[in-house]
């Protein structure tokens, strides 16, 4: 099979029947559709076999969250393209042949993005992906249309193939034996910026990773866990921290994690003094993991074949800085001359 479709589901029921309808309609005959579901205990299976019998089903006994959920499902795949879809995403005509028609002619491209707008916003990118994914030198995700909380009106103003850094886990077009040969997510991240690990993983390789904004889908977002929810907060900051640790350049570490320290305790301050105490309690707990796995995380960076000091696509500035302190809300307003 040139490309499979890829749902992993946890009771996502309501989202199967909205939204799954719009991927089969819009999904080429040489592309077949999966949904590979992570132990729910909603009724999700038997809206599978009611509502789309001809859709296989992969059935796993255990919840392990996105990271785990998709490599299990994925030793089950044939094809030569992965394309990791979120049930809670709305497709358009026309979304997956732009981008294996771009990495059919780019062999040194591992992995693309389409376009990711708001599904109950459709003007606006999306805060999982938008135009393509970036992160600052000190580790800090944003995005070719989303830095932080602000969201770009879509005005066409990035509607170039784009070199980015990561590629969306919400739509990530992969290619099977890169996924493979990088290990695919790392489970301990369970769920959140696994697939920013994943795409260093792959730069640290020497592959490149686009967004094809010809490719079009639209997001929900948060239909999992809320971005208001302690435990995104926490597996946000500890999984961000680990993948530092598992992927900068030995000659960064110290200095990358000094001032890390500090913004992420001024972090900790504003959730305190705003009295959300669970989130602050949250970035407290993220720290006190990777201490204490401080090993097994220094084990998995050394089973990273090459750590390449040259990655591109980095910006080699703060963006906490240049968006909190220099009020720079667009990716546009950013200096363009200072990405790897």
């Amino acid at each position: 099979m040139k490309a499979a479709v890829v749902i992993l589901n946890y009771n996502g029921a309501a989202l199967l029947q909205q939204f799954l309808p719009s991927v089969i309609a819009n999904t080429p005959s040489w592309c077949s559709v999966i949904v590979a579901d992570n132990a729910s205990t909603d009724n999700s299976l038997s809206v599978m076999k009611k509502h789309f019998p001809d859709v296989r089903c992969i059935e796993m006994q255990q919840n392990t969250g996105f990271a785990g959920g998709y490599n299990n499902a994925l030793q089950h795949v044939d094809a030569e393209y992965f394309i990791l879809l979120n049930s809670d995403i709305e497709v358009t005509p026309q979304w997956i042949e732009p981008i294996i028609e771009f990495m059919d002619k780019h062999a040194d491209v591992a992995a693309c993005q389409p376009k990711i707008l708001a599904y109950h916003r459709k003007e606006y990118f999306e805060h999982a992906g938008a135009c393509g994914g970036y992160i600052d030198y000190l580790g800090y995700p944003f995005c070719r249309g989303r830095i932080f909380n602000s969201l770009e009106k879509d005005e066409n103003q990035y509607s170039d193939n784009k070199e980015i850094f990561w590629a969306t886990g919400a739509a990530m077009f992969i290619r099977s034996h890169v996924f493979k040969s990088a290990g695919g997510f790392d489970t301990d991240f369970f769920a959140h910026m696994e697939e920013i690990d994943l795409c260093w993983r792959m730069k640290h390789s020497g592959h490149k990773l686009y967004c094809i904004p010809a490719s079009r889908v639209y997001h929900v977002g948060g239909g999992t866990l809320h971005k208001s929810n302690p435990k995104k907060t926490y597996l946000n900051f500890r999984n961000n921290l680990m993948m530092l640790l598992k992927n900068l350049p030995s000659g960064n570490r110290f200095s990358v994690f000094t001032k890390r320290m500090y913004l992420d305790k001024l972090a900790f301050i504003k959730f305190f003094i705003s009295g959300n105490f669970k989130d602050a309690w949250a970035v407290y707990r993220a720290y006190f993991y990777v201490i204490l796995h401080f090993k097994t995380l220094k084990k998995k960076r050394v089973e990273i074949k090459n750590i390449n000091t040259n990655v591109s696509c980095i910006f080699e500035k703060s963006i906490v800085a240049e968006h909190f302190f220099r009020g720079k809300k667009k990716f546009t307003e950013l200096n363009q001359d200072c990405f790897s």
